[in-house]
């Protein structure tokens, strides 16, 4: 996984005096320190722990947070922060936490010594604090013990000077130190987990105790300043295309660029041939009923199949879907400059932080290119001769955040509780070939009778994401006493904060049994159905 670049983020983030930094070094866990200092109220922003100090020279955190991450502080190669970031940090007046490889990173870049534990330490475990006084742990805790998630196979040795430890593990590691003095504070273990419960607690200590961080950061603020930007962005005469998925992000999106632009807001929903059971129909009656948004609808699906024809490869079919897409624009922003005499100028994207951070490249891998789990078509897929600017009024947000962001709007709670759904449809739903056969109609049928299932059973609110995939092989059945060779099919259903990482949803056995009923039933040319168990990592939601 690997982080936004400080210097692409726009001056909409709202730096200044409650900024909270956090340099990622690759960690599974560094988003989640990004999303739980949100939750307190405050803005975080997570950048590469390796970008050049340059790209800092904007930011004034309050506070900055070195993330856990994979490596050896020992090892070649290693991530560190970049040359003079502490001197940065102080002249900034911030507080530096180190956390795991961040507090051995830190220990180490200032003198003290890290090495090769004796007792590795993974998993939960009891550390006890050790100090009278503590910043992270106030006072008179001395003694008291909490369960916290470590994962460290290196522990600090000797700690640099001014470093006071504050807590340790019951097996003796150091779990906690503090540098009041010059604004150093490390922990050796995950506070951002849910494995350790009192780490939010710690947190929320270190956040508004120690760094004095105000929790002033609200979705109202968030819109108020993104509607600024996009209002000094797009000049008074220029017109912008909004390309509308019928999915949360980019109906969130456009809602809020019409709120600041109004009728020079110009929406197209392109039906590419991939979307959902009667997913065009029921989403343009959304548009024109609820959310009043001007849209014109393009049948574009025989174009982007033909492209899509004979193409088997996840990366190869996303860049095709994207560029065809762009295509669209081009070809609608033509007409539309014909119709209204000049050509728009700008495309809004409904671009998430998540799409953003899987598409960079992961801290100590030695890419300055995105090492990429999957490139989203509204970020990694995107041709670089596109005539149309990007708006993403979305970029530095979480899934739960634009709804929130959505809810101000007044977009309605039905549409806002909307299962994600890819931006290349269900080409990555269809594993291999999307034209062959009757794959897309199959796989449509199935997927709606799923998802209406999870409805009637009252669970749909309680799922992040449930669908159905079409899996190239076919199997050996028996349907109405005779023998079939027909396809299978794979149910995944997930719940997850942010999409980042994701658990498999458990099932009531007699669920299941109805559901492979009703599909093995009513879908012909289905007879095999199986249940997609994998966590994310180490699988992605989609299967490509």
């Amino acid at each position: 996984m690997g982080s936004a670049s400080a210097s692409s983020l726009p001056a909409s983030a709202g730096f200044g005096e409650n900024l909270v930094l956090i340099l990622d070094f690759g960690s599974q866990y560094t988003h989640l320190i990004t999303r739980r200092v949100r939750q307190l109220g405050v803005l975080s922003l997570c950048v590469s722990g390796t970008a050049p100090l340059a790209s800092l020279a904007g930011l004034r955190p309050r506070a900055v947070v070195l993330s856990g991450g994979p490596h050896s502080v020992h090892a070649s190669g290693a991530p560190t922060f970049p040359e003079g970031f502490l001197e940065f940090a102080a002249g900034a007046g911030a507080h530096v936490l180190g956390v795991c490889y961040g507090m051995q990173l830190l220990v180490q870049s200032l003198g003290g010594a890290v090495e090769a534990g004796e007792k590795q330490e993974y998993g939960k475990m009891e550390v006890e604090v050790t100090a009278r006084s503590s910043a992270l742990y106030g006072e008179g805790e001395v003694g008291k013990r909490q369960t916290v998630w470590m994962s460290h196979g290196d522990e600090v040795v000797r700690l640099p000077e001014g470093f006071e430890v504050v807590a340790r593990s019951v097996q003796g590691a150091v779990a906690a130190v503090e540098n009041r003095e010059k604004r150093f504070y490390g922990l050796q273990y995950h506070p951002e987990v849910t494995h350790s419960p009192q780490g939010m607690e710690t947190l929320r200590r270190f956040l508004f105790d120690v760094c004095g961080i105000k929790a002033d950061w609200k979705m109202q603020d968030v819109l108020d300043e993104e509607i600024r930007t996009i209002q000094s962005m797009v000049g008074p005469d220029e017109h912008v295309i909004c390309a509308l998925s019928g999915g949360v992000d980019s109906t969130v999106a456009a809602t809020l660029v019409h709120k600041a632009i109004g009728d020079r807001l110009h929406c197209v929903f392109v039906d590419n041939g991939l979307l959902r059971y009667n997913e065009r129909e029921r989403v343009m009656l959304t548009f024109e009923s609820d959310l009043h948004l001007p849209v014109t609808c393009v049948d574009a699906s025989e174009q982007f199949l033909s492209k899509l024809k004979g193409v088997k490869d996840p990366e190869m079919k996303r860049k095709i879907i994207g560029r065809e897409f762009i295509a669209v624009f081009d070809d609608f922003a033509h007409k539309l400059e014909q119709k209204i005499g000049k050509r728009p100028g700008y495309l809004v994207q409904g671009t998430l932080y998540p799409d953003v951070i899987e598409s960079c490249p992961p801290p100590g891998s030695g890419r300055t290119h995105s090492h990429t789990i999957k490139s989203h078509h509204n970020v990694g897929g995107l041709p670089k001769d596109m005539k149309l600017k990007l708006i993403e009024p979305l970029k530095l947000l979480f899934k739960d955040e634009v709804r929130k962001l959505g809810s101000i709007l007044n977009v309605p709670e039905s549409f806002l509780k909307r299962h994600p759904f890819p931006g290349p449809g269900l080409a990555v739903r269809v594993l291999g070939d999307v034209t062959e056969g009757n794959a897309l109609e199959v796989l449509r049928q199935v997927d709606e009778i799923f998802v209406q299932a999870i409805k009637d059973a009252g669970l749909y609110d309680i799922i992040w994401q449930a669908f159905a995939v079409f899996l190239p092989v076919q199997t050996v059945g028996v349907q109405g006493d005779q023998r079939t060779h027909s396809n299978a099919v794979a149910l995944r259903a997930i719940t997850s904060e942010d999409g980042m990482t994701a658990d498999w949803y458990y099932f009531e056995r007699e669920f299941l049994v109805d559901v492979v009923n009703k599909i093995c039933n009513n879908v012909r040319g289905v007879n095999r159905v199986v249940q997609d168990i994998t966590q994310k990592p180490p699988a992605t939601v989609e299967w490509e």
